[in-house]
């Protein structure tokens, strides 16, 4: 079927507009982090403070995904396969930390497990220290990332009903045998999309970590509050290099959804 001249304008109109706001930022990127050589680059990217700062980030996404991915599985879960008395505030409740302002959320934990905070005298009485710390990083990062999963799962759930899930019982499988050979082959692609956006989020969030971590150099230092720590020391090269680095981890991070994708359909 030819497409018609207005449909090709379009087609061209929409690879421009995704040319302008996702290829020409990224190349953008790359051109500053690279302007003083391979040498200052990789000199940038090796030095301890954004060493640390990588490793930082990516253990809390290690941690913060697989958590959040299954706890949005289970409330998806519960509110697709239920109904129950205060149903729906639950729901609202799992869409509010997207609804909230990173901010927000940073200061909430801050009052909460300060110092001065509702539970902070007392975990300070028992040696334990939340606050400016990496567990401080864990704890908001599972907070903001915590609806992407079970936004996800909820409408396809809802969609695909019990049918299957049923069939299943009443050949005999118990609940485990159910999950396994039923219920995630048919949310596993949703799982991976709530895993993809999850693991984005973790890695690129900034206002709720710079709240609890206190930004210390070479200790709580994420990539995002490194990449604004060097442009605050004016190191503009270093925080293009530190960004490269945040962007390249994001574009692996598609490029192994895309193959897993690939794979499915194939």
């Amino acid at each position: 079927m030819t497409r018609s001249l207005a449909a090709n304008a379009l087609i061209a109109l929409a690879f421009l507009a995704a040319g302008l706001m996702l290829v020409v930022p990224v190349a953008l990127i790359f051109s500053f982090a690279l302007r003083e050589g391979l040498d200052v680059y990789f000199a940038n990217i090796i030095h301890p403070n954004t060493l640390h700062a990588i490793w930082l980030t990516v253990t809390t996404a290690l941690i913060v995904v697989p958590i959040n991915i299954a706890a949005g599985a289970a409330l998806a879960w519960l509110v697709t396969r239920f109904r129950f008395r205060g149903r729906q505030l639950l729901i609202s409740f799992i869409e509010l930390p997207a609804a909230m302002s990173p901010i927000v959320a940073g200061v909430v934990y801050l009052f909460l497990y300060g110092g001065q905070g509702l539970f902070g005298p007392a975990l300070q009485s028992a040696g334990i220290q939340v606050m400016f710390t990496p567990l401080a990083i864990v704890l908001v990062s599972l907070f903001v990332t915590a609806p992407y999963a079970a936004r996800e799962l909820i409408p396809l759930m809802s969609q695909q009903g019990t049918e299957d899930e049923e069939a299943a019982l009443s050949l005999g499988a118990n609940g485990w045998q159910m999950f396994w050979h039923v219920t995630l082959p048919n949310i596993g692609w949703a799982l991976l999309y709530g895993a993809v956006l999850t693991n984005a989020r973790v890695m690129g969030e900034f206002g709720a970590v710079s709240v609890v971590s206190g930004a210390i150099r070479g200790q709580t230092n994420t990539l995002p509050l490194q990449i604004n720590l060097l442009f605050n020391d004016f190191n503009v090269t270093g925080a293009f290099a530190a960004a490269s680095t945040l962007t390249l981890i994001a574009v692996l991070t598609l490029v192994i959804k895309s193959v897993l994708e690939a794979r499915q359909n194939g």
